[in-house]
């Protein structure tokens, strides 16, 4: 079952949405003309978001990389992305079963009025099998560790995922949506938090800049396509601090392999690659809109033909439908504090006391700090970017505490499935921002490694405690109803 399963997973999500989506509406009662153009869309929409990720991270590794060099950086914690948890994640034990568990998990909570959201986004139940594997084979590969943390991980973003959705659904105009994915709802507490801290602060409360706001204060410096080519040639030009420093040996260098190469040819160049990375990353800030508009067009519709089956099989009784929040990554405020946070993230990752991660590609995730800090700051620039650097900041030092056992777990998979998504390079430690960085796994995790049945027995009692009042809550609102 697990190499079935592993199998299946490796077809990546462009594939695997379309056949999950086409089959979801079948099964839902759309006719098949609209199911397969639906899952069509969505399968697009990933593959523009994989197109667009690649642009990010295969263009700049490299500058980032010569950062590294130029500042003399010892960081130990290699940035694996996505790939690398999502493959620890789904080649396990843990991972071969952990849709039908969910799912049947989703279920007992619906029935037993613990939660409202009926959860549709399966991509992204990688998230609650990378935890579990985690601690998997921190527990010695012990698999009922492993089922504890990814389904305390799943139930616990079931309740937070219905007591966001109001703020959620009003802010997006996105009505019957909630956000089921724990890295997102991980990032509500520090939201909470901070923002009224910073309401606390006279004068700051006032200071009310949006995206459209930036743009009306800047013109067209406000907009994110030209923040993007500033940002982007600012990163070029630093990763080429040594070359004009020491222009006589980037020369040298070049006639390795342009031996007629003139000054003006080297001038260039280096001009050339500051231009073209800031053309890259401002294609970046303009394409993600236009990309999750294909989500939005192929999500929609199966959103509103669940809702409509599950309002009848309910009675009419108010219930969301767990989305990816690729659904609202293009929104201009997400895409100006990405812009903002991408430098800021890596100039933090040098000198923060304790980190050993250096962000590469785990970059192109920054876009997914954002979907459920929007609605809590209501768009504000400033309070977003806070909250983010701060949230980002905290998850360096969960990254780094958790490399061993991430490494652990992913050269465990690389030697059963040789999957090169898994490969930590030689001397490194595996590390990365998507889900490692996340409050909620992360505390399962430490929780676990620290004080094992203390803290099971903790999570346990905070996990009911959730239920309980999301499930009072829901009765109440019931009762109102009627």
């Amino acid at each position: 079952m697990e190499q079935v399963f592993s199998y299946i997973i490796s077809f990546g999500a462009s594939v695997m949405m379309p056949i999950i989506f086409t089959i979801i509406g079948l099964c839902i009662g759309m006719n098949f003309g609209k199911a397969l153009k639906s899952g069509l869309f969505v399968g697009v929409g990933f593959v523009g978001l994989g197109i667009v990720t690649a642009l990010l991270t295969d263009n700049f590794q490299t500058p980032l990389k010569s950062i590294e060099d130029i500042f003399n950086l010892n960081l130990s914690v290699f940035d694996m992305g996505w790939p690398a948890a999502a493959s620890v994640a789904y080649n396990t034990a843990v991972g071969a079963l952990i849709i039908p568990v969910c799912l049947g998990i989703n279920f007992l909570m619906l029935i037993t009025k613990t939660t409202r959201t009926v959860n549709i986004d399966l991509w992204n139940y990688w998230h609650f099998a990378f935890i579990g594997a985690v601690v998997y084979f921190l527990t010695g590969e012990n698999l009922a560790w492993g089922y504890f943390a990814a389904i305390i991980c799943y139930i616990f973003t079931l309740v937070m995922a219905d007591m966001t959705a109001d703020k959620f659904q009003n802010f997006y105009s996105l009505p019957g949506i909630s956000i089921p994915q724990p890295f997102c709802q991980s990032f509500v507490p520090f939201t909470l938090c901070i923002n009224w801290v910073l309401d606390k602060i006279p004068g700051f409360n006032k200071l009310d800049i949006d995206a459209d706001g930036l743009k009306k204060k800047f013109g067209v410096l406000g907009e994110p396509i030209v923040l993007g080519v500033i940002v982007g040639a600012i990163i070029a030009a630093v990763a080429h601090v040594s070359d004009f420093s020491n222009f006589d040996a980037f020369m040298a260098k070049l006639h390795e392999t342009q031996p007629a190469a003139t000054t003006t040819d080297g001038v260039m160049k280096i001009a050339k690659d500051i231009l073209f990375l800031g053309v890259t990353m401002g294609a970046v800030m303009e394409l993600i809109p236009r990309i999750t508009k294909l989500f939005i067009d192929g999500l929609m519709p199966i959103s509103d033909k669940t809702k409509e089956l599950v309002d009848k099989k309910f009675h009419g009784k108010k219930i969301h439908i767990g989305m990816s929040p690729a659904l609202v990554i293009g929104h201009s405020t997400s895409l100006v504090c990405t812009l903002l946070l991408i430098p800021t993230y890596i100039v933090v990752s040098v000198v923060l006391p304790g980190n050993q991660f250096l962000p590469l590609a785990s970059l192109a995730g920054l876009f997914y700090l954002f979907p459920m800090m929007l609605p809590y700051t209501k768009g504000n620039v400033i309070k977003t970017f806070i909250i983010g650097l701060v949230a980002l900041i905290v998850g360096l030092w969960f990254i780094t505490d958790m490399a061993p056992d991430f490494t652990s777990a992913a050269n465990r998979v690389y030697e059963l499935t040789k999957d090169k998504a898994s490969h930590v390079p030689d001397g490194f430690m595996a590390g990365s921002m998507d889900f490692a960085s996340s409050l909620i796994g992360y505390c399962i995790y430490a929780a676990v490694k620290y004080i094992k049945w203390i803290g099971a027995g903790i999570l346990v009692v905070i996990t009911a405690a959730m239920m309980y009042l999301n499930h009072r809550e829901i009765v109440k609102d019931e009762q109102k109803t009627k």
